[in-house]
């Protein structure tokens, strides 16, 4: 069992729990909309819920972070004490998601060994960041898990599995499975139900996986000689399985004559998803900058990139501002995307000038968001989901932000926990 970075965990699920006010979104959701989060703690109340366990990034830079993280270590401690968890031992556990749109998204929770896990760019480990990792934004990450005695996941790791040979089959199966949950989720999160998969269903899918990995396959698929098997690529989640990694280092360190080769930090708990679900439509992040003199930035964007608005380029951005909108092209190109080109404007021009940048789902939304704060909004061009690999592959992690899968009520809403004290 367990040929590849992939494997089971004793996972806890909660019990005898209101499971549409226990699961809540990924705490990286809607950090320009405190509306948002007012409303799932208005549906949560005093229940049990996920919602104390995590810390949406809208608070990150907000004064009283320190205490709300105290309060986070604290209902761990408390739920843990109340016995609300049922703990399955060497446990995964196969997902049905029916999204909002009503398109079923399959994966397996899991713990992914961190070992075989390097989110720097130009990595050859077998699970990669397919995007920038910035590493600012980790340390108010690792407050929450110093101290925490669970983690909970907003992680999905992609495969690249063109013929469903990993996840596809279970489908087939739920009717021999235990059930562990069914519900409907809040905000317009569709619905999800959770098995139990038994140890001969995980052999399968060990089996399954250690194929996609085996390297002379792996090199045949992507027309390569020697290179070394990317078999997870980071799909949503790319800071927090940083984050634990991060921590994972820092804890071996800390005690260097130690063997940490079986502590439960070793490991974070993840969901693998097919990249060929139909399920999964990569579409673009756009930018949001507010809180700066926007006919300055459109000058010196406009001198930095060559832009025009009628000479055609493969790159542009449309650009939203005071309600009216152009389409603007790239000629200055420091990125092989448009969103790498813009980025490396945007990250230079507010470190000289001040001002923020948010990255937004939906072009409608970053519109609106746009005139709310008398800013720019970015729209940029989506991404087709089979260069993902390959580029990975061949120039290593994208701009930070570059792809979105799907909408943000589609995102994963927290369920499973997992120790990761001894």
């Amino acid at each position: 069992m367990n040929s590849t970075a992939f494997k089971n965990a004793d996972i806890l699920v909660p019990r005898d729990t209101d499971m549409n006010k226990w699961s809540v979104i990924a705490c990286d959701q809607y950090t320009s909309e405190p509306e948002y989060w007012q409303e799932v703690s208005d549906i949560v109340g005093d229940a049990p819920s996920t919602l104390n366990l995590i810390l949406p990034e809208l608070y990150l830079g907000q004064d009283g972070v320190e205490k709300r993280i105290d309060a986070i270590h604290d209902s761990m401690d408390k739920y843990l004490d109340d016995g609300i968890f049922t703990e399955y031992k060497n446990a995964m556990v196969y997902v049905e998601r029916t999204q909002s749109n009503g398109i079923l998204r399959q994966g397996i929770v899991g713990a992914v060994d961190l070992e075989q896990y390097d989110f720097s760019k130009g990595s050859s480990s077998q699970v990669r960041a397919t995007e920038a990792t910035v590493i600012e934004r980790i340390p108010p990450r690792i407050k929450v898990r110093q101290g925490a005695p669970l983690e909970l996941p907003h992680i999905m790791i992609l495969i690249d599995d063109p013929d469903g040979t990993v996840i596809e089959p279970l489908a087939d199966k739920t009717s021999d499975m235990e059930k562990l949950y069914d519900f409907d989720l809040m905000q317009h999160g569709g619905s999800i139900k959770g098995y139990l998969l038994d140890k001969k269903a995980q052999e399968k899918i060990d089996e399954a996986l250690a194929a996609l990995a085996d390297p002379k396959a792996f090199c045949e698929k992507y027309s390569l000689e020697n290179a070394p098997v990317l078999l997870y690529a980071m799909g949503d989640g790319n800071h927090s399985l940083a984050t634990a990694k991060e921590f994972y280092e820092q804890l071996k360190k800390s005690e260097p004559d130690k063997d940490f080769s079986a502590h439960p930090a070793r490991y974070a708990l993840a969901e693998i998803v097919n990249l060929h679900s139909d399920a999964l439509k990569f579409e673009a992040i756009h930018r949001l900058v507010y809180d700066v003199d926007c006919e300055k930035l459109l000058a010196e964007l406009s001198k930095a990139l060559g832009v025009s608005e009628t000479e055609v380029s493969d790159q542009y951005t449309i650009c939203s501002h005071s309600g009216s909108e152009k389409k603007l092209y790239f000629h200055n190109k420091s990125s092989n995307l448009s969103v790498g080109t813009l980025q490396n404007f945007l990250d230079g021009y507010i470190k000289e000038n001040g001002g923020k940048i948010d990255y937004i789902h939906g072009a409608d939304t970053v519109r609106s968001l746009a005139q709310k704060h008398s800013g720019l909004s970015f729209i940029l061009p989506d991404m087709d989901k089979s260069q993902l690999f390959p580029t990975v592959i061949k120039d290593g992690a994208l701009p930070r932000k570059t792809f979105s899968m799907g909408h943000a009520e589609d995102k994963r809403f927290y369920i499973e926990a997992r120790k990761i004290t001894e």
